[in-house]
């Protein structure tokens, strides 16, 4: 790949380009490869992820969006793993469900959300790199029967205030999965394909930062048009290359903490399994050695500009313990 051809990396295009209207281009395509058709965004709105700090080099990012037909669409973008990760995406659909809608206004107000979740680690022990999930009614007795409206009496109980968009059904009704709302979790480290179709090109420049020069793929083209390395300030590369290195630290010493940990595990049942008389002075010693190991591992993290949250996911520190470091 040439110098021209490089592209930022996905994780820092929305932190610092893609929450411009201008740029919207590029968000609008991957929306519509997920969904399948198409998307046009007509408000990026301000989100908690998006805070600028010392710390947002590592932290996971997001956008909000609101379409032309007024649903809404979270992008969030996470590096490092993080516990609790489904109530937390659960968290942040709810927070904006919540949030249309006022005390003693109507609940068909309510629009649906898509939630799309970009994660830069293994997650899951699945064989696809691309996950969907919507909300269905199965029948509990009868397991291939599933919950539909079929006639207009029904159909008053999924009422929309705006209309639905274009062929799906009447103006005014739309099914459940067409107000529930929907997630995608699309895992970068698991793409390994040559990519051929759109889902594919758009895994390949979330993992790669590539993009073909011939690409059709809905907003890639936008992508290397505003997305290119080669356009950049020197400021902007400077900053993006600093941005990359504390990422590549971050991950490098989440994996030797899990390295270290396992080798940690076996040492300790070997030395166990050998000397069991000793056993209860030893393992003082180690539970001492393993808390000064982890504080000095912590002070590192801290140092590199992790947030305090996963720093605590990975030594198992409290929040507290590590802002006094």
């Amino acid at each position: 790949m040439t110098e021209n051809s490089k592209y930022v990396r996905f994780d820092w295009a929305i932190k610092r380009i893609l929450r411009d209207k201008a740029n919207k281009e590029v968000l609008e395509g991957l929306i519509t490869v997920l969904i399948g058709e198409t998307i046009k965004i007509t408000d990026i709105l301000e989100s908690e992820g998006n805070q600028d700090s010392r710390e947002d080099k590592t932290n996971r990012v997001d956008v909000k969006a609101k379409t032309e037909h007024g649903e809404y669409i979270i992008v969030e973008v996470q590096l490092t793993k993080e516990k609790d990760f489904f109530q937390r995406i659960l968290f942040g659909t709810a927070k904006n469900i919540t949030d249309q809608i006022s005390i003693g206004m109507d609940y068909k107000v309510i629009r649906k959300i898509y939630s799309v979740n970009i994660l830069y680690f293994d997650f899951g022990s699945g064989d696809d790199y691309a996950y969907h999930g919507v909300t269905t009614f199965k029948g509990m007795t009868k397991k291939d029967a599933v919950l539909r409206f079929n006639n207009a009496k029904e159909e008053r109980f999924m009422e929309v205030q705006a209309p639905v968009r274009p062929g799906v059904g009447h103006s005014s009704i739309t099914p459940p999965d067409e107000v529930f709302p929907e997630y995608f979790l699309l895992i970068v480290n698991k793409f390994d394909e040559v990519a051929r179709t759109p889902i594919e090109e758009w895994m390949r420049y979330l993992k790669d930062a590539e993009i073909r020069e011939d690409t059709t793929a809905p907003g890639l083209q936008a992508a290397r048009k505003k997305l290119a390395i080669m356009s950049m300030t020197e400021k902007e590369r400077r900053a993006y290359e600093d941005y990359m290195v504390s990422v590549h630290a971050a991950q490098d010493a989440w994996e030797t903490l899990k390295e270290e940990g396992r080798a940690e595990g076996r040492a300790e049942g070997r030395a166990e399994g050998r000397a069991e008389g000793r056993a209860e002075g030893r393992a003082e010693g180690r539970a001492e050695g393993r808390a000064e190991e982890k504080t000095d591992i912590a002070r590192k993290l801290k140092g590199m500009g992790l947030a305090a949250t996963d720093i605590s996911a990975a030594t198992g520190l409290t929040v507290d313990e590590i802002t006094e470091l």
